[in-house]
């Protein structure tokens, strides 16, 4: 499998897959909320911040996403971590999170962060094997039809 960039024209299969992975959480998609990104990826990422992993069938199985923090110009946030489940413990998360790093190092980031939900204790674990810190800091969201609960993460890179 391999990463491209990510389009507007991608939108739907992004969707698609996102509320996926949500179902298989009982939640569903919020696009005038959480998810409004995904609505208009060009209007919301700069080329090459948002990456979809293209399926053996040329569907979307995976997405990842990198944006800088505007405030801390060291700092990058990891974004739109997602991937099929039936592509999980495959390979293309490592591929994903690779690619993730390289752009960082490449931008000359010194520390990676994110939000992640409560409840997606797999890939957590999957973090946490990959260097990632989960800080015991957590946050609820009031932005999609029901409020969640995020862990925050990071690593130095």
């Amino acid at each position: 499998m391999k990463l491209r960039n990510a389009t507007s024209s991608d939108s739907d299969a992004i969707v698609s897959l996102i509320a996926a992975v949500y179902e298989e959480y009982g939640e569903q998609m919020c696009l005038d909320g959480a998810d409004s990104d995904l609505v208009a990826i060009d209007n919301h990422y700069t080329e090459g911040a948002f990456m979809v992993c293209e399926a053996p069938d040329g569907g979307v199985a995976g997405t990842v996403a990198l944006i800088a923090d505007r405030a801390r110009p060291s700092v990058c946030w990891l974004k739109r971590f997602y991937l099929d489940a039936q592509f999980r413990g495959l390979g293309p998360a490592d591929t994903m999170l690779r690619w993730a790093l390289e752009r960082a190092g490449a931008l000359e980031m010194e520390r990676m962060e994110f939000w992640s939900d409560t409840r997606f204790e797999r890939a957590h674990r999957f973090y946490e094997k990959n260097g990632f810190i989960r800080t015991g800091t957590v946050r609820t969201m009031y932005d999609a039809h029901e409020p969640y609960d995020e862990f925050f993460f990071y690593r130095d890179l």
